[in-house]
C-alpha cells in the first residue's frame, strides 16, 4: 500500500505527504503508515476503536492525530484537506445502499486536496459472488488454544450478507465461544468505480493483490486540479 501511495504521488518524500485514514479501526494501517513516515490523521465511527488505536500508536512510538467521525460526515467533522484519503480493510462495504455510498464518496472527495488521491480496499466481491461462500477456513492460533472462523449468511438477493465472526478459545481449562456479526454489501468493482466517478474523481485504477502485494483489491482515484 505504501508503494502504491508513493507511486501515485510522484515519489514525493513521505514526510511531505498528508494522509487521512477515515476508517482506521484499531489502527492496523494507520500505525504502519505513520511508521513509514507519512503525516497521518485517523478517524473511525467507533470511540472504542479510536481509544485502542491511540494507545497502540503510543506503544509503537508514532504520532497520529486521532478523532471520532463517520466517513459520511468527514466534511463537517474533519478539518483540512489531505494528499491521500484512505479507507482500507473492507470498511466501505458496510454501506448497504447507493445513497450512503454516494454520501461517503462525496465526503471523501471533500477531504482530498487538488491532484490528491483516494485509496480504498475491499474484498474481491467480483469473485466472491460467483460462489457465495458460506464459511471461511478456520484459523488456529496459540498452539491450538484459539480458533477463529466466519459463517456468512447470504440474503436472497445475493447482494448483501451477514458475517458471523466466531472466536473459540480455551480459557482456564474451558472452551469459550465469542460471537459478533455485521452486515456487508457485496460491492462490485464497477459499482464502486461508478460512485467515485459520479462525485468527481477520475483516473480510476484497480490494483489486484498479485500486482500490489496487498491482500485485497485496491482502487486509486484522483481529484483533478480545478475539479
Amino acid at each position: 500500500m505504501s508503494r502504491c501511495i508513493q507511486s501515485k504521488l510522484a515519489m514525493r518524500r513521505k514526510h511531505d505527504i498528508s494522509l487521512l485514514d477515515c476508517s482506521c479501526g484499531i489502527g492496523t494501517q494507520t500505525i504502519g503508515l505513520a511508521k513509514h513516515g507519512y503525516k497521518v490523521t485517523a478517524t473511525d465511527l467507533s470511540p472504542a476503536s479510536i481509544e485502542r488505536a491511540a494507545n497502540e500508536a503510543i506503544s509503537y512510538g508514532v504520532e497520529v492525530n486521532f478523532g471520532v467521525a463517520d466517513f459520511r460526515s468527514l466534511e463537517k467533522d474533519v478539518s483540512g484537506v489531505f494528499d491521500v484519503v484512505l479507507s482500507a480493510d473492507n470498511a466501505i462495504p458496510h454501506l448497504l445502499t447507493d445513497e450512503d455510498l454516494y454520501v461517503a464518496a462525496t465526503n471523501m472527495y471533500s477531504k482530498v486536496q487538488n491532484d490528491g488521491i483516494v485509496l480504498i480496499t475491499m474484498r474481491d466481491y467480483d469473485d466472491i459472488v460467483k460462489e457465495k461462500p458460506r464459511a471461511s477456513e478456520p484459523r488456529v492460533f496459540d498452539n491450538g488454544k484459539r480458533i477463529v472462523f466466519q459463517v456468512w449468511d447470504w440474503d436472497d438477493d445475493g447482494k448483501t450478507y451477514v458475517t458471523h465472526h466466531f472466536i473459540v478459545q480455551e480459557i482456564a481449562g474451558e472452551w469459550v465461544t465469542k460471537h459478533n456479526k455485521t452486515r456487508y454489501r457485496a460491492l462490485l468493482r464497477e459499482e464502486l468505480s461508478e460512485i467515485l466517478i459520479s462525485v468527481g474523481f477520475s483516473d480510476i485504477e484497480w490494483h489486484m493483490p498479485a500486482q500490489s502485494g496487498y491482500y485485497q483489491p485496491l482502487v486509486v482515484a484522483r481529484k483533478k486540479i480545478n475539479g
